[in-house]
Order: structure tokens, then sequence, then C-alpha cells
């Protein structure tokens, strides 16, 4: 009789158990259902709107990053040209400082120059026209490297931008505005005058 009782009890107890589960089970079931209505809920409600505000700020963070860039590209453009400009301001102040030391060398050249006109062809006086010829040559090359070039200037018409008229004569033989003759040779440093030709001009 006992045994019975202790067995009943027992598939009591186990009965108890599984309904107690099912209820747990229910109960958790329902707690879900309440929780995915109401993020349905808030979804249906709130969602919309956030994504719109976030598209606007996407928007607007769009834009200033466009701005920035095109601030930051007409920045670099600008610096770009400020740089060439003071480069190029660099050369042309070193080009003219340049021309302004070699036309005293070109002085020089004149003189010897006029100097080997008169050289003597013989005697003591040779090997000493002999020197001086070389340092002209010398001259001559270094002025070369520097891109220093003499004009042509004899025959050609007359242009005051190239040209230094110091005498104006009638003269058959050449054209009006014609160059008679070259008195102090002129020399161009790339496309600069660095100094005119002194010249005899037919009238």
């Amino acid at each position: 009789m006992a045994k019975k009782k202790k067995v009943e009890i027992k598939n009591a107890k186990s009965k108890s158990e599984e309904e107690t589960q099912e209820g747990n089970v229910e109960e958790v079931q329902d707690i879900q259902d309440e929780v995915l209505e109401e993020e349905e809920e808030v979804s249906s409600k709130t969602l919309p709107g956030e994504i719109e505000d976030l598209k606007a700020s996407l928007d607007e963070s769009e834009e200033k990053a466009q701005e920035y860039l095109d601030g930051w590209q007409r920045s670099r453009a600008e610096f770009a040209n400020y740089k060439k400009r003071i480069m190029r301001e660099r050369e042309q102040m070193y080009e003219r400082a340049k021309g302004e030391i070699i036309k005293n060398y070109l002085d020089i050249s004149d003189d010897l120059g006029r100097a080997l006109q008169d050289r003597p062809e013989s005697g003591p006086g040779e090997q000493w026209a002999e020197g001086i010829e070389l340092i002209y040559k010398k001259l001559q090359l270094m002025l070369e490297r520097e891109g220093v070039e003499p004009m042509e200037a004899e025959g050609e018409i007359f242009d005051p931008n190239r040209h230094e008229a110091v005498f104006q004569e009638e003269n058959d033989e050449y054209e009006s505005g014609e160059i008679i003759e070259v008195l102090q040779e002129g020399y161009t440093l790339g496309e600069r005058i660095l100094r005119p030709a002194l010249v005899r001009v037919a009238a």
C-alpha cells in the first residue's frame, strides 16, 4: 500500500513538473511575442523618421566634405601657382643679375679684340700677342657657355630694338635703313638683348 502511494506521489510530482515546464514555455513564448509586437510597433512608428534624419545628416556631411575638398583643391592650385610665380621671379632676377655681370666682361672682350687687330706678326711682340689671343678665346668660350651670342647686324635692316644708330649717312651702295657697319658688336642672352649693336646706317 505504501509502495503504491509512493508511485502515485511520484507520478503526480512528474505530472506537476511537466505542467510547470509547459507553463514556463508558454510564459516565455508569450513574453517573446510581446517583445516582437513592441519591436514591430516601435519600428513602424520611429524607424522611417530616423532614416530620414540619417539621410539628411549624410547629405549634409557629403556637402561639407565636398566643400572642404573644393577648398583644399583651390588652395593647392593657388599654392602651386604661387610656387611657379616665385620660381619664375627668381629665374628672372638671376638672369638680370647674370646679364649685368656679363656686360662687364663684354667691355673687356671689346678691348682685347681691338688690341688683336693691330697684333704684331713677328718680332718680340708676337708671343705676347699669342698670349692675348689665347685669353680672348677663353673669354669668348666662357661667354658662349653662359648662353651669350653675338648679333649678326651688318647688312641687316636697322631695328631700334636690337641696334643703336651712331651715324646715319647717304650711301648709294645700301638701301635706306640698311646697316653699313657695326662699330660695336651687340650680344643676346637667350631671347634678351644684352647689349644693342652700335651701327652706321644708310639714310
